[in-house]
């Protein structure tokens, strides 16, 4: 696909895949703001006002694996047009939602579609540029539209809460889902990864789901009822033992939703390892700073998104200049141990943050420091998942790096949370950044051990590849320096 598809072409793909994966990360963030509105309109309480939250985030992380193996087997296009249709609907109907009951539902439903769609656009992208400072370029750009995703969503919630209504934080999505529905429809060519005939691993799709699924759920339930409760306890376990039967599902099964040989893949896994920590401290981040904001320093929502701007800005950057440049000469260990060490500095300068902070001195360096952090991280995650990784097998490893970084994501908001209620005013927010500096240095050094320092070789089959036929292009090694590189064994 990639030496077929011409360079138009291949850019309006680019751009359309960009688009994709902005509105499903921007809809993690995108509600955060308008929650006191939403609690007004509806009037509702607050333990049930957060499942505004938790049921797309539930639904997102539980099904990526799921959505990504899908696109590797009924194609990448049917996929994303699938979850774009259910997205887009879904929007609307949280849109003029008039309870609680119907919002949280269609929220779910937003959270199904994005877990479609998020794996099969990086698929896409993928399969459409050439492995190596081709694709490089491509997911620095894709890394940085997700990379700003976050911090944009709070800026455009504080803008439409404050404008037109909460309710425009869900119809935004309808118009730019119809447009990329019918762009997706003229010009991505229909494709079907797998025309061998393999069967679709349904056990183990059901057991790693349905234990992704009470994850999430344990996740967002300890913060609030206690890590030592009953039902929290239950959940943890529930889900270790769907998860424990999965691995023991793709020991036998015949046509495993994840091939044991992918952990031969060590930058396959380090990326993965590496992208949990690096959104958990992110995600969560985002999640505190906007609470430092509106709750502790009373900015209203515009202030609070407009505050973003610097995060956003630096981390756009960032992120296209790390693939285009940086990877290459870097590598993807030196830039996430990089990333996430300055994450780390601008977390701890939270940490002794006062009451009546000042934004440039207080809060910008900060803010500055964590675009630039996460425009490192982002692509180069992206880039080592999948470096030496077949076509066939690309919505997979899409999955898996997905899966990593939603469950990161709300491992690193429950704790941040659990913290903050545990403590008062200014000590709670001090004591939930320092939770996050300890995430981010944490990520660092695994960054630093997790990825090898020596090349080796390793087959594009360690994903569950197939063999190309003769004639096809042959993989090439991502040229990046000798300490972090996989080599791919060209296909015959």
């Amino acid at each position: 696909m990639a030496t077929t598809t011409r360079t138009g072409a291949r850019n309006l793909i680019l751009a359309l895949t960009c688009a994709a994966q902005f509105m499903v990360i921007l809809d993690v963030a995108i509600v955060n703001v308008a929650l006191p509105s939403i609690q007004r309109d509806l009037g509702v309480s607050q333990s049930t006002l957060q499942w505004v939250v938790i049921a797309y985030g539930l639904m997102l992380g539980g099904f990526l694996l799921f959505g990504g193996r899908l696109a590797d087997l009924l194609g990448r296009r049917r996929i994303l047009l699938t979850g774009l249709t259910i997205f887009t609907g879904a929007s609307f109907l949280a849109g003029i939602s008039q309870s609680i009951g119907l919002l949280i539902v269609t929220r779910g439903l937003q959270g199904f579609g994005a877990a479609l769609v998020a794996p099969a656009a990086l698929s896409i992208l993928a399969v459409t540029f050439s492995e190596g400072q081709e694709r490089n370029r491509a997911l620095g750009i894709f890394g940085a539209v997700g990379g700003t995703s976050a911090s944009i969503g709070v800026i455009a919630s504080g803008l439409l809460t404050d404008g037109p209504g909460w309710r425009w934080v869900f119809f935004i999505n309808v118009p730019v889902g119809i447009v990329l529905i019918a762009l997706a429809t003229v010009f991505l060519v229909a494709d079907r990864a797998e025309r061998g005939g393999r069967q679709f691993d349904v056990a183990g799709a059901s057991t790693v789901t349905g234990g992704l699924l009470l994850l999430v759920y344990a996740l967002n339930r300890g913060a609030d009822y206690g890590w030592a409760s009953a039902s929290t306890l239950l959940l943890f376990g529930a889900a270790a033992l769907l998860l424990a039967a999965f691995v023991r599902i793709e020991g036998r099964s015949r046509h495993p939703l994840v091939p044991a040989t992918a952990l031969r893949n060590r930058t396959l896994v380090a990326a993965n390892l590496s992208a949990f920590f690096t959104f958990s401290a992110f995600f969560s981040f985002i999640f505190l700073g906007s609470l430092l904001m509106q709750q502790g320093l009373g900015y209203s929502a515009t202030k609070t998104g407009v505050s973003w701007l610097a995060t956003s800005v630096t981390a756009f950057l960032a992120s296209a200049f790390t693939g285009a440049r940086l990877v290459g000469r870097f590598g993807v260990r030196r830039l996430l141990v990089t990333g996430l060490s300055l994450l780390a500095i601008g977390v701890l300068w939270l940490t002794r943050v006062p009451a009546d902070a000042n934004y440039v001195t207080d809060l910008l360096p900060a803010l500055l420091l964590a675009g630039v952090a996460i425009g490192l991280c982002a692509p180069s995650v992206q880039i080592g998942a999948l470096s030496g990784v077949s076509d066939a097998a690309t919505g997979l490893a899409a999955g898996l790096v997905e899966t990593m970084r939603e469950i990161g994501g709300a491992a690193g908001v429950a704790a941040v949370s659990t913290v903050l209620v545990s403590q008062a005013g200014f000590d709670g927010f001090h004591a939930a950044f320092l939770v996050i500096c300890i995430a981010a240095a944490l990520g660092a050094l695994i960054a630093t051990v997790a990825f090898e320092r020596r090349t080796r070789s390793v087959s594009d089959e360690s994903l569950g590849g197939t063999v190309a036929p003769a004639g096809a292009p042959a993989l090439v090694p991502v040229p990046v320096p000798v300490e972090d590189r996989p080599d791919v064994v060209p296909r015959s």
